[in-house]
């Protein structure tokens, strides 16, 4: 469906998109260089690390439709929402619909603590990055408490290593259950939802009027 320019409101700010799209590239590369075992794959974590909490900052002070108060909703609302998906009648955002607002923080969680994790688990095993104070001087115990804090060494490195790999996978299946929200509202509303977070345009036909007010709906 071809919209004309006229009948489409910037909905995503340039960070937003940017943001967007680094974020998908980044992931993809910790991914390959985590499994080739490459020397970027510590930076790469450090760049999502940033990121994330630049989007944290800007939810707070960016854009109308970039700020947490436009799609933070109640999980009444959230559950509405979801059914009304199910029945093939949902309202339409131009913002994050309640279950996309939901998804955008489970993914900055999920980031977030993929991030710390592998960074807390380099500094254990290679001794760098901003937790290698904590076990640098580990050469320096003394003999007879050597064993024993090689120990605490060992079981921290596989707490660290289990909850990195696990958000690893709560990340992928976060991502799978995104794409299949954007084909899903792309369909239901008729729009392209990827055309949009690379334009920053959304088409105005008809908006919800639940669209026009942010954070209308949203909890304080």
């Amino acid at each position: 469906m071809n919209i004309n320019k006229n009948d489409t409101t910037p909905v995503w700010d340039i960070f937003v998109r940017v943001f967007h799209w680094a974020i998908v590239g980044l992931v993809l590369l910790s991914f390959v260089s985590g499994e080739f075992e490459l020397g970027i794959h510590p930076y790469s974590g450090y760049a999502i690390f940033i990121l994330v909490v630049s989007r944290v900052i800007w939810g707070v002070v960016g854009t109308q439709y970039a700020r947490f108060s436009n799609f933070i909703y109640t999980p009444s609302t959230v559950i509405q929402y979801l059914k009304s998906i199910i029945k093939g009648s949902p309202k339409r955002f131009l913002g994050h619909n309640p279950a996309g607002g939901l998804m955008v923080l489970a993914l900055l969680i999920c980031l977030a603590t993929t991030a710390l994790s592998g960074m807390k688990l380099y500094g254990i095993e290679e001794g760098e990055g901003p937790f290698a104070q904590q076990t640098s001087s580990l050469t320096q115990i003394k003999t007879t408490h050597k064993e024993h804090h090689e120990k605490e060494e060992h079981d921290d490195e596989e707490f660290w290593e289990e909850v990195h790999e696990a958000s690893i996978n709560l990340l992928f299946l976060l991502v799978l259950f995104h794409i299949i929200g954007v084909v899903v509202a792309s369909k239901q509303h008729n729009e392209n939802l990827v055309q949009a977070m690379l334009s920053g345009e959304k088409k105005t036909i008809n908006p919800s009027p639940l669209s026009q007010t942010p954070g209308g709906s949203t909890m304080s």
